[in-house]
């Protein structure tokens, strides 16, 4: 007879797409995880009252707040889990942490480090568990190229390339601000695609191949003013349209990280390579299941791009799934970053990425912008 789990109750602050997408995890995760703890959707929050409502409606969430401060300071509430625009990161999670609760915070962690390292010091502070939600971690092809290169695989690491393309706003007609468009007001969102794509791909380019030390970038805005949704004029976008640069990794690998959301015909295609001295590998989004991978050891009349479809009982996460030959996809990334959040938990640690570990991403982010406005190299700090 198994032990009964412990129920862990769940605040959900915001309702979009990243609402969504966790609210799932938390559903499914003990479906398919033999984790410690049951989570609850115990309430939902957001400024809209009928919006809100029909969100914890349909994703099974017992109660709805429509200010997060009431939320917060619920006495039934354990982990506070943050899916709102980047400028109310910081006064929730500081917030969140003063009352004590677990804190999982969508990334980036902040608009900026300023803002990262006062989110840091009051979960420290407070001693409270903390996640941020860089999810591409949790695909199981990319946790077996971290595992590939932590054994040893690849040998030194030469070369570390990334991209992250879209297309979705080209049009000089789409507005800024509000509901859906944040993203495009400096003001909420802190930068565009730096903060907002790379990210990730810087995310899991220190998760894979370490610290990076500098870097050296160029960004555009090719659309210097849109109609701002909330005041109704015409105002200057603040935000970076397309971004690239290069970067030194502190075990010597040189990078390359380039995105836009000027790419016609990308919708969101995240790619990564890299090359060693005895390997390389390579993973994209848009085939999240598949891993590349090229030994030199092999006999040279057989080398080449092995096609490594992720599916099997010893790869990554997916012996908690189907039989072999069967794939999963993106929203599986979160389940798998609720069941280690919780594992951690029971433990009494925080999941990888920690509030401190993404900071340094987000001091990643602040050099590329300082360098794309200098002309310069910089040093992260």
């Amino acid at each position: 007879m198994s032990t009964p789990k412990k129920n862990l109750n769940i605040g959900m602050v915001g309702y979009g797409f990243m609402g969504r997408a966790h609210s799932n995890a938390w559903r499914k995760v003990t479906n398919f995880f033999d984790v410690p703890y049951q989570p609850v959707l115990k309430a939902a929050c957001a400024r809209d009252a009928v919006k809100v409502q029909a969100f914890a409606d349909q994703w099974g969430y017992a109660s709805v707040e429509t200010d997060w401060r009431k939320l917060v300071a619920r006495r039934d509430i354990d982990a506070i889990d943050i899916c709102v625009p980047n400028d109310l990161h910081l006064e929730i999670a500081v917030a969140a942490a003063k009352a004590g609760k677990m804190i999982l915070c969508e990334k980036p962690i902040a608009r900026n480090t300023a803002e990262g390292l006062k989110m840091c010091k009051a979960v420290e502070k407070a001693g409270v568990l903390n996640t941020v939600w860089y999810n591409y971690r949790r695909v199981p092809a990319v946790t077996l190229a971290k595992n590939l290169v932590a054994e040893g695989r690849l040998g030194k690491i030469f070369h570390y390339r990334a991209n992250f393309l879209q297309d979705w706003t080209i049009s000089p007609d789409l507005p800024q601000g509000g509901t859906g468009l944040w993203r495009l007001d400096v003001k909420a969102a802190g930068s565009g695609v730096t903060g907002d794509l790379l990210a990730h791909c810087i995310d899991t380019a220190i998760w894979i191949n370490g610290p990076i030390k500098s870097v050296s970038a160029m960004t555009e805005t090719f659309i210097k003013q849109r109609k701002h949704t909330l005041t109704g004029k015409v105002e200057k976008v603040g935000i970076d349209d397309a971004c690239a640069f290069l970067a030194r990794f502190e075990n010597g690998a040189l990078a390359i990280f380039e995105s836009t959301r000027y790419a016609r015909g990308h919708k969101a295609e995240y790619t990564f390579e890299i090359n060693g001295e005895n390997a390389s590998i390579a993973w994209n989004l848009h085939d999240l299941h598949r891993l590349q991978y090229f030994n030199h050891a092999d006999e040279s009349i057989v080398r080449g791009w092995r096609n490594i479809h992720v599916s099997d009982g010893d790869q990554p996460y997916m012996k908690a799934w189907w039989v072999p030959g069967l794939q999963i996809g993106y929203e599986h990334s979160f389940v798998h970053q609720v069941a280690d959040f919780l594992e951690a938990a029971a433990q009494g640690k925080s999941a990888s990425p920690t509030f401190r570990e993404a900071l340094e991403t987000t001091k990643v982010c602040d050099a590329v912008l300082a360098s794309a406005a200098s002309g310069r190299w910089v040093t992260v700090a």
